[in-house]
């Protein structure tokens, strides 16, 4: 009993210690919290092409794009870098790399700038090209690319410029999720946007305006449109943080909707034909265009929101880091306390077997220190029977049959 006690004390005051030493240990700084300047954007060179001496630096959304600067902001612009480069051969290639605060900024901003005329490249994680003309992202960098003559190894070399382009951690490099359940089916390519603002959504003409979408209930919204059988109908997703807040402004839109005369002050929503709406979890879909409403509601019935929950999603929440290495440093501990004792029991015990073999009663159990307590318990029970027994046969005669 003294033994085990003492390993458990032992490993109680290693717990404490663990504890203590994991709580003032020094955690490496979150580069997402820290003041380190962020990587550079451009490759000094790649495929064969050579920057012409230094890349032009801006946190201005202006310098990316004037005209639609807010645009920008709104997909939470960074920075960008704009270099030109050259290859022996003479020709050049000007690159603008715009660099936002996630990849879902980076993809936005693609499908803003998507045309549909584009043709589908392998580049990055989506691009599109258009004569001369090549535009991609990858991670949360969005590139332009303008060639001065067109080449077949145009997509490889690019491809190796997006292999060098700095990637984003953690949750910054997820796209939306909402978006997945946007229907293939019918789908028009390159006409998918991805909206997180007014400023983007006032620019694709939406059936629904930006003080119903209300951007500032953290809502996100996708819009699409798909070739049906009486003509192109147009998708639009809004996503919500909780099907409450969705459920919300599904009625405000179905009031707007109903409004047969705008009032001043009022929003409403354009008449453009057939105009069919519905709820699904946290996402609101609408279907509207100068399509049949049969057209309208079977593009609509191909949206159906399903849950997924995720135990192990990556988090960049420090907090959350700390408290799991200090966890982790306490089972690792214990484990290695309990492997200890362990072998210290099993190494005890047998080197006392081999003793008790080897020199019997020489180092443990020696005469000398056998000390116990007997009570004779047999004795006084046998020593108890005879004097019973003689007892009875004394007054047998008495008692004749």
């Amino acid at each position: 009993m003294s033994f085990s006690r003492s390993v458990g004390k032992v490993i109680a005051i290693a717990c404490l210690l663990s504890v203590a030493f994991a709580l003032n240990t020094p955690q490496k700084a979150d580069p997402s919290h820290s003041s380190i300047q962020q990587p550079a954007l451009l490759p000094q060179q790649f495929g064969g092409w050579e920057m012409q001496g230094s890349a032009q630096m801006s946190t201005d959304a202006s310098a990316a794009d004037p005209t639609n600067a807010a645009v920008l902001k709104e997909y939470r612009f960074s920075d960008l870098a704009s270099s030109t480069y050259i290859r022996d051969d003479g020709r050049t290639l000007k690159i603008r790399a715009a660099r936002f605060a996630d990849a879902s900024g980076a993809f936005g901003a693609y499908t803003f700038y998507l045309q549909p005329e584009m043709t589908k490249e392998q580049i990055g994680d989506q691009g599109a090209s258009l004569g001369q003309r090549v535009l991609f992202y990858r991670g949360n960098v969005l590139v332009d690319a303008q060639f001065s003559k067109e080449s077949a190894m145009a997509g490889a070399e690019l491809r190796e410029l997006a292999g060098a382009l700095p990637r984003p951690n953690g949750n910054a490099a997820n796209l939306p999720t909402f978006i997945e359940f946007m229907p293939r089916r019918g789908y028009v390519a390159n006409t998918q946007k991805y909206v997180m603002g007014p400023a983007a959504l006032a620019a694709q003409a939406p059936p629904v305006s930006a003080d119903l979408v209300d951007f500032n209930a953290s809502s996100e919204v996708s819009l699409a449109r798909y070739d049906t059988s009486s003509g192109e109908a147009t998708l639009m997703l809004i996503s919500y943080p909780t099907p409450q807040l969705a459920a919300e402004h599904l009625r405000r839109i179905d009031a707007a909707h109903q409004m047969t005369q705008p009032q001043a002050g009022v929003s409403s929503i354009e008449n453009a034909g057939s105009f069919f709406d519905k709820r699904t979890g946290p996402i609101l879909a609408i279907a509207t265009g100068p399509v049949s409403d049969s057209d309208a509601k079977s593009l609509l019935g191909m949206v159906n929101y399903e849950a997924s929950v995720t135990w192990n999603a990556p988090t960049d929440n420090k907090q959350v880091h700390d408290l799991y290495m200090l966890f982790l440093n306490i089972v690792i501990l214990c484990a290695i306390l309990a492997g200890f004792a362990i072998v210290a029991g099993v190494a005890f015990g047998g080197i006392r077997i081999l003793m008790k073999r080897w020199y019997p009663d020489k180092v443990f159990d020696r005469p000398e220190q056998m000390e116990f307590i007997s009570l004779r318990l047999t004795e006084t029970v046998v020593e108890s029977a005879s004097q019973s027994g003689t007892e009875g046969g004394r007054q047998a005669p008495q008692n004749p049959a």
